[in-house]
């Protein structure tokens, strides 16, 4: 008899990856090697903007144990007049972003690719390579690349009738925003300026590509969605999807940032032209100057509210960089700013501006919390102008189930209100405070998402389960599924394995990123676990020579329906699946489907700094993060995600920047100088874990991962203003901009 009685999911059960981790024994993308293996290296464009006017390769090339130099007349040339959509990422960019064609447009944009039989010979010979330029004007900030006299990155981009900076645009509107303000009895309106961050994942970017005699294809790489790179190393190599074989190896961190490819199809070709595996590593240097950053931003907020706090109109301008070619998430600023606010009149505008900066990358729910930042504040500023609790005028104005939002959805069932009274009850936010020391709170929200999934769910000879999906696991996916698999089965968490497929030995699956893999994976994996529970009453049947209606499957075995099906002993999945053979062969289904469902999510954080008066620096005492996580099926794993997105966040707000100097140069290429938070720079993150189901999912869930990093950026922002008396609009608060505030300079 199976004597299980509870049940997996909510339980802290053993990370299935820890061990391996913990003991070294994990294999990551820089640990893959293979015999006869050459190494390869990435020349880099010294200036911010210049055109090419010739690359001499000769050098190089003969240089004894070069085999193989390749320019963009090596990668596949997408013509600019019409976009080559893969998911959101447009390959005209994505060809010119990974090997520069007629000018270079930052710091560090790649000209030339070496592989040769040592790292040592390959950047030598990159040092060979002979390159004419002519230098061109350049612009690193959004200020200056959208004046009327910018340098002009992209001739063929336009905007208002003439060449420009600005890429796009994205527009939402409700209701009348003029005649909302006109209601109001106090309107705010300030500017607000943040600057570009990277994601900070330990392990940089790097692949091994090996093409076999045949033309066949097959990448190692450290990726958020082998998929992902299969499809975009095809269209910049001609190479077809079929011939490729993307295979995921354990990830250092990613955060967004590895969500497109930088090295895959360098490796890719020179794999082709020499029939040598390729090993391509990007140091920290390359990483930080080369690879995506989330965008800085410029923002103005205007809000109104009447005497009683109900807010009546906001509005809300954001310009993002795009670094330099167009995609910056003016999405999740312009439609995450106002979501948790049920508003009448509000209108968000966000402009995509390219400047000589590399091509940003999302990061952790790209875009909200710049969006966020300025409308926390702003708030903050109404209820001081009010004499209302900050948290009450969230509260009166807060969504809930059947608002229509900004960004157009109509939000079901949903757990903001609860955040909201949960910190009003909390005692963080009634503990007193000190000298110099001040208490901000905030609120964000993040759309989450479905996208296309698939797994495998197998039943091995033993008894035991083998579940296949191919979702590379970024932040306890592996875990989470296991607790599902063995709550569906009814069987012992340790008797379930989960595994990453790659793109040969599982169906197409979307990239890890948008807080969507748990939610889509947990359906289809919960398809896969009917299917099979189905197949084992069927074999059941057939032992007991019954009709399969007859029999139920109940905490990890078969049992007859009710007295009138036979007195049958119970059958565990084991005594199942012994029998196999001689019931119909092996116990197994797949499932994948285009997920629908994802619903969004909201927090609210509280945040206690203290501000040395004489250096300026704020040190962060205490942080209390709360979030509707729809359902926690792991709740350490839940825990991590909301910690992990706060010290980010403290990071952002308070030190984290991209710095250039005069010409045009990144300044900052490593972790010496471009300053993330380290163990002593943080509290104790304490958490909240709020449950208000998904209706839309068969565990409830609604994803995590992003709206833990929206709301940080404002909660220290308002808590550095209750601390010192002055308010910064711009981040970082790094020392000596708060110095300049206290000082009042």
């Amino acid at each position: 008899m199976n004597e299980i009685s509870n049940k997996w999911i909510g339980k802290n059960t053993v990370r299935p990856d820890g061990a391996e981790k913990v003991t070294g024994r994990a294999q990551y993308s820089s640990d893959t090697t293979m015999p006869g293996m050459i190494w390869g290296h990435v020349l880099r464009s010294p200036h911010p903007h210049a055109k090419i006017i010739s690359i001499n390769t000769k050098k190089a090339e003969a240089l004894e144990g070069v085999k193989s130099v390749i320019t963009s007349k090596d990668i596949v040339d997408f013509p600019l007049d019409k976009p080559v959509m893969l998911g959101i990422q447009d390959m005209r960019w994505m060809c010119r972003n990974i090997m520069a064609r007629d000018k270079v447009l930052f710091h560090g944009h790649p000209l030339a690719a070496v592989a040769a039989t040592t790292e040592a010979i390959a950047e030598k010979a990159c040092n060979l390579i002979e390159v004419e330029y002519e230098i061109l004007p350049w612009a690193i900030d959004i200020e200056d690349a959208i004046k009327d006299d910018a340098p002009i990155l992209h001739d063929h981009i336009h905007f208002d009738g003439k060449p420009s900076n600005i890429a796009g645009t994205l527009e939402h509107k409700k209701g009348d925003i003029e005649e909302g303000f006109e209601k109001a009895d106090v309107i705010i309106e300030r500017d607000f300026k943040t600057e570009a961050v990277h994601q900070g994942y330990l392990e940089t970017h790097s692949c091994l590509v090996s093409v076999a005699a045949d033309g066949r294809a097959t990448i190692w790489s450290s990726s958020q969605g082998q998929f992902m790179v299969r499809a975009m190393t095809s269209f910049l190599t001609g190479i077809p999807q079929s011939n490729i074989r993307a295979i995921p190896a354990e990830i250092g961190g990613g955060f967004g940032g590895k969500t497109i490819v930088y090295l895959e199809p360098l490796a890719t070709v020179m794999s082709q032209k020499t029939g040598r595996p390729v090993k391509i590593v990007m140091n920290r240097e390359d990483t930080m100057r080369a690879s995506g950053p989330t965008s800085g931003s410029k923002s103005k907020i205007k809000i109104g509210a009447t005497k009683d706090g109900k807010i009546v109109a906001a509005q809300g301008i954001y310009y993002l960089q795009a670094g330099a070619f167009p995609g910056s998430p003016i999405r999740g600023a312009a439609g995450c700013s106002l979501a948790p606010y049920d508003i009448p009149n509000a209108h968000t505008f966000g402009y995509d501006v390219v400047s000589n900066r590399s091509k940003v990358a999302a990061y952790r729910a790209p875009g909200a919390p710049i969006g966020a930042y300025g409308v926390e504040c702003v708030l903050d500023e109404i209820a001081e102008s009010l004499k209302i609790c900050p948290l009450e005028l969230r509260k009166i104005n807060a969504a809930k189930e059947g608002t229509k939002a900004v960004h157009g959805p109509v939000f079901p069932k949903m757990g903001y209100i609860e955040t909201l009274d949960a910190a009003i009850n909390h005692p963080h936010y009634k503990a007193p405070l000190g000298k110099h020391q001040g208490r901000g709170v905030a609120s964000g929200f993040w759309f989450n998402a479905g996208g296309e999934s698939s797994a495998q769910l197998n039943i091995t000879e033993d008894g035991n389960v083998v579940v296949t999906t191919g979702h590379p696991d970024v932040g306890g996916s592996r875990a989470s599924i296991a607790n599902i698999t063995a709550e569906l089965l009814g069987i012992n968490h340790d008797r379930v394995s989960v595994l990453i497929g790659d793109t040969a030995t599982i169906g197409y699956s979307n990239l890890t990123g948008g807080s969507r893999v748990l939610f889509a994976s947990a359906l289809v994996v919960t398809e896969s676990a009917q299917i099979v529970i189905n197949q084992l009453k069927q074999r059941a049947a057939k032992i007991w020579g019954i009709d399969e209606d007859a029999i139920d499957w109940e905490n990890g075995e078969a049992r007859p329906a009710g007295d009138n099906a036979g007195k049958f002993a119970p059958l565990t999945l084991a005594e199942i699946a012994d029998k196999a053979t001689a019931t119909g062969g092996p116990i197994g289904a797949g499932y994948q489907v285009n997920t629908e469902g994802a619903e969004g999510g909201f927090a609210t954080h509280i945040c206690d700094v203290e501000v040395d008066m004489d250096l300026g620096i704020v040190r962060v005492k205490r942080y209390t993060s709360i979030q509707d996580v729809g359902k926690a099926i792991h709740p350490d794993y839940v825990e991590g995600q909301l910690q992990g997105g706060c010290a980010q966040g403290i990071g952002w707000a308070l030190s984290e920047e991209y710095i250039y100097n005069k010409d045009g140069h990144l300044d900052n290429t490593g972790f010496l100088d471009y300053r993330m938070p380290v163990c002593s720079d943080l509290p104790m993150l304490d958490t909240v874990i709020i449950e208000v189901p998904n209706p839309k999912h068969p565990q409830g869930v609604r994803g995590v991962g992003e709206v833990p990093l929206v709301p940080p950026l404002a909660a220290i922002s308002n808590a550095v203003y209750q601390a010192i008396g002055k308010r910064s609009y711009s981040l970082p608060m790094s020392p000596p901009k708060v110095l300049k505030i206290i000082e009042g300079s």
